[in-house]
């Protein structure tokens, strides 16, 4: 592979990697999908660091779930959805004065839930 695409792809898969990351603890950036790209620029680019993403104790068995069982996990589900509606919540009604922009933050909160409860339930 040329070594130019390889550096981007690890790089991408780091980026994608620490967004993933951050989206565990901010409601609104997505972690699956992130998590997921990063396997994928892993596995274009670099068998160790895929390796160790997959077999990661934080967040690989998660990605494996999800690829081999195209699921989430039930408690995946439960505190996903729950940091999301509190985040929302306490955003719309604490720091935001504007209606408008509260109700497209709930909106935004149920297009998400959708999201989430939509995938398979793993148990």
């Amino acid at each position: 592979m040329h070594m130019i695409l390889r550096i981007t792809l690890i790089v991408s898969g780091f980026i994608t990697l620490f967004l993933g990351i951050l989206g565990i603890v901010l409601p609104l950036l997505p972690t699956t999908p992130f998590l997921l790209l990063s396997a994928a620029c892993f596995v274009r680019s670099s068998d160790r660091l895929y390796h160790w993403l997959i077999t990661n104790k934080w967040f690989g068995k998660y990605i494996r779930d999800f690829r081999e069982k195209r699921g989430i996990p039930l408690k995946a589900k439960i505190i996903g959805v729950s940091v999301l509606w509190v985040s929302m919540f306490s955003s719309a009604f604490f720091f935001v004065d504007l209606w408008v922009i509260r109700v497209l933050m709930i909106l935004i909160g149920a297009f998400f839930t959708y999201v989430m409860l939509s995938f398979k339930t793993l148990r």
